[in-house]
């Protein structure tokens, strides 16, 4: 405590998360149908696995019009609040899709830009050490520009859905731990038909598995750690797919035990140091068993 009676603006500062988290469940619709809100998306992404079935269209090398079943999450979320007679909580959610100024702490965009290039930097220089088959870079400022931009609307399209709308009542029930995973293995379902279309091996699919499981606990870890910012987790998901599709040439030689191993180890270590609870390093906060 100050002289004057006042917190310490450094505890405050480190309560932050933890306070923000507390207001937001109180806040928070509580009865919002997630089983329906995953069923709309499954049924909503049909169409677009069935596009990428019957053609051979491409938004780019290496990735089919399927994908454009990203804007699904947000689309079943708008139509579940509007169904539910609540358009300010419609213009809530879709506000949320630039909630830049959530994030109080600027450090957080490191991470959310960061991160996962140098995730796929590590898994290069690995390869590298391990003489694994690997061609010259190609990378160009323009479309890895252009190639960020649609990768970041598709990343808007998910987590205004998957953070925006179903993250937060779950996390007020589990912790974030079971949270992040949960929402791991619904993205993995949800995923796997486009995987399918694309002739994906087992093996390569399973380690996948691996690394995208490790990949939703961060994306669960950043957003309580920036005020549950949906922009922030936006960026994070949209440099993921972008290192990727960057490795070296669209995607390709990326080698995904490697990337899957690599990933949880990230992944452990923010569990470690930040706590399962909340992810924010104070995991005092009460929370139910099941």
């Amino acid at each position: 405590m100050l002289n004057d009676g006042r917190k310490d603006p450094t505890v405050v500062a480190r309560q932050a998360p933890e306070r923000n988290l507390e207001r937001a469940r109180t806040r928070r619709p509580q009865a919002r149908p997630l089983g329906k809100f995953l069923a709309l998306v499954l049924a909503l992404s049909v169409p677009f696995w069935v596009i990428g079935a019957a053609t051979d269209l491409q938004l780019f090398p290496g990735l089919s019009a399927s994908a454009l079943m990203a804007f699904c999450p947000a689309a079943a979320a708008v139509i579940l609040a509007h169904r539910g007679g609540k358009r300010d909580e419609v213009a809530a959610l879709l506000a949320r899709s630039f909630d830049f100024r959530r994030i109080r702490r600027v450090r957080w965009y490191l991470p959310a830009l960061l991160l996962m290039p140098a995730v796929s930097l590590f898994v290069y220089g690995l390869m590298r050490e391990m003489d694994m088959a690997l061609p010259a870079p190609q990378i160009h400022a323009l479309p890895a520009l252009l190639m960020f931009l649609g990768f970041l609307a598709g990343a808007l399209g998910e987590e205004l859905g998957w953070s925006g709308y179903a993250l937060g009542p779950m996390q007020s029930r589990w912790s974030a731990l079971r949270t992040g995973a949960t929402l791991g293995l619904v993205a993995i379902i949800w995923h796997l038909v486009p995987l399918v279309q694309q002739h994906r091996a087992p093996t390569w699919i399973a380690w996948w598995c691996l690394y995208v499981a490790a990949s939703r606990i961060l994306i669960v870890w950043l957003y309580n750690n920036t005020g549950e910012s949906v922009w922030a987790v936006s960026l994070f998901h949209a440099t993921l797919n972008l290192a990727y599709w960057l490795f070296p040439v669209s995607g390709s030689h990326f080698d995904m035990r490697l990337g899957g191993l690599v990933m949880a180890a990230v992944a452990g270590v923010v569990v470690l140091v930040w706590g399962p609870g909340t992810l924010t390093g104070h995991d005092n906060t009460r929370r139910r068993a099941r």
